[in-house]
């Protein structure tokens, strides 16, 4: 990946950050930070030094609240609401993005109108069956959905499997699969899951509906922003001994990006991505 600044890519995410807690707290709606960010504010009262995204996570009443009201509350000159399964974006969770800039990933969109600027996650987490077997049909059902927007979106991929996966999802239906994961009549399930945060554990991706629906502030960065009260129990779920700080050589970047640019948009871009593979891609940009 090219070099970039990172504290500034932060420093962007964060304000995107500050709009969410502010459109949540004015409407009533619940939300928390969520894995790394999550990580960062207990471990590091911020971002985790090496990372460059920031990810948030509602239950999906408050997901779907949330979406309703974001795009009259935000600045449209300033920020795009990306929300999941619209028309220009085939994906099974949402992002806030910041215009006039960009932020290309491992994607060739088939869709020339995407937006692709720098972006905060949003995540929804749903409903968890009782019992076991019908879970592990959700977390199947989740991957086929999954799988199905990424080969829409123009998902670029050098693994057999994952391009094998995609292949077979294609030929699949999508409203039964994204029904089956979600289980709304579920509501009174003690249990919810994050499965379309694209975790590749079923175990990761389960918890108890009260460490999403219980939460404190805590401090990140410059301000104060909710994590789950349950952040100990949550936090081990994800990420074992979770105090422990990695070696050096394990502080790297996840490298979400291949491209970043602060000042002009992606559509200075989208020319270089089309009718081109991955690998001549980001040799074009290098």
């Amino acid at each position: 990946m090219r070099d970039f600044d990172l504290k500034r890519l932060q420093q962007e995410q964060l304000d995107m950050l500050k709009e969410v807690d502010r459109i949540c707290r004015k409407h009533g709606i619940k939300y928390m930070l969520f894995a790394g960010s999550a990580l960062g504010a207990v471990r590091h009262g911020g971002f985790i030094p090496w990372d460059d995204d920031l990810d948030v996570c509602m239950l999906r009443p408050d997901y779907d609240k949330f979406l309703d009201v974001a795009q009259s509350e935000l600045d449209s000159e300033k920020y795009y609401v990306q929300k999941e399964y619209s028309e220009h974006w085939m994906s099974c969770f949402s992002k806030i993005r910041k215009n006039n800039t960009a932020f290309m990933e491992k994607v060739v969109p088939k869709d020339p109108l995407q937006h692709q600027g720098i972006y905060i996650d949003i995540f929804p987490c749903d409903n968890l069956a009782k019992g076991g077997f019908v879970a592990k049909l959700q977390f199947l059902s989740s991957k086929i959905v999954i799988a199905k927007c990424l080969s829409k979106k123009g998902y670029l991929t050098k693994s057999f499997v994952k391009k094998s996966f995609m292949l077979f999802c294609r030929i699949l239906p999508f409203k039964p699969f994204l029904s089956t994961a979600l289980r709304r009549k579920d509501i009174c399930s003690e249990r919810v899951h994050s499965f379309f945060a694209a975790s590749h554990s079923l175990e990761k991706s389960c918890y108890m509906r009260k460490w999403f629906t219980e939460t404190v502030d805590m401090k990140f960065e410059d301000g104060s922003f909710p994590v789950s009260a349950y952040y100990d129990e949550l936090l081990t779920v994800l990420y074992g001994d979770y105090m422990q700080i990695p070696p050096p050589e394990e502080r790297v970047c996840k490298e979400h990006a291949i491209l970043i640019d602060f000042d002009n948009s992606y559509e200075k871009y989208v020319g270089m991505q089309k009718n081109m593979k991955f690998d001549e891609f980001t040799k074009s940009i290098r």
